[in-house]
Formats: C-alpha cells, structure tokens, sequence
C-alpha cells in the first residue's frame, strides 16, 4: 500500500482526466457542453481544482492567447479504480477567428490534487 501512495505521488498510477466534447467544430458565440471524465487511479485521492484554459496558436508567430473558462474548486475524494463525470461549459467569444492553417485552438486541461502529481489533458477544437 505504501508503494502504490509514493508511485501516484510521482504520477504513476494516479487519478486521469478528460475533457470530452460531443464534437470538435464549433461556431463564434456557441455554448459548448460536455463532461470532464475523471478515472481513479491505484489509490484514493483528494482533487484540489480543475483548470481548464482555451488557447488560441498561431503557427507562423508561434503566439499563444490564453481566453478565460472555467476553473472547478473542490475537495472531492476520487476512490481508487472509479469513475466520475463533472459537467462543463463554456461559451466561445463570439468575435473568435475562425481556424486556419494559421490559427488553432486547444483547451489545455489540468486536474490538481492535495498530494501527488498534475494529470493533464487537451482537447484540439475548431472554430468555423
């Protein structure tokens, strides 16, 4: 048992996340919902917040823009091997460019708990 606190301590075994949308094309202005989809790790463990950020890259300049979403505070305990589904939303800025070659989106996705190391996810998205 002890073994498997220090091994989630380091990220091996611990609590993952994912943000799954119901599909990646999305228009300026458009409500978006989904489900954050956390899955227990070998033990039990308290999630501290969850992060999440759109960015928008431009490839040529390699210039990231970060746009507000929502941040989760908690302190729920994720057992160990569960599976758990947390609502999200989020409305896209109705004047967002549209993707090009030169410009794209991802949310970056960051599940932080009490102990332990960061699980992260990203979502690639496009803006039509």
């Amino acid at each position: 048992m002890i073994l498997r606190k220090y091994m989630s301590l380091l990220g091996i075994g611990s609590a993952r996340i994912n943000l799954v949308l119901p599909k990646d094309t999305f228009k300026p202005g458009e409500d978006m919902k989904g489900e954050y989809h956390i899955k227990g790790g070998v033990i039990d463990q308290k999630i501290k917040r969850i992060d999440c950020e759109l960015i928008k890259l431009k490839q040529d300049k390699k210039i990231e823009q970060t746009f507000d979403a929502p941040t989760i505070l908690t302190s729920k305990l994720i057992q160990s091997e569960q599976s758990y589904k947390i609502p999200f939303t989020f409305r896209l800025a109705s004047t967002l460019p549209a993707s090009t070659d030169e410009i794209s989106y991802r949310f970056h996705v960051k599940l932080t708990f009490s102990e332990g190391v960061e699980s992260k996810d990203q979502v690639a998205i496009r803006v039509i």
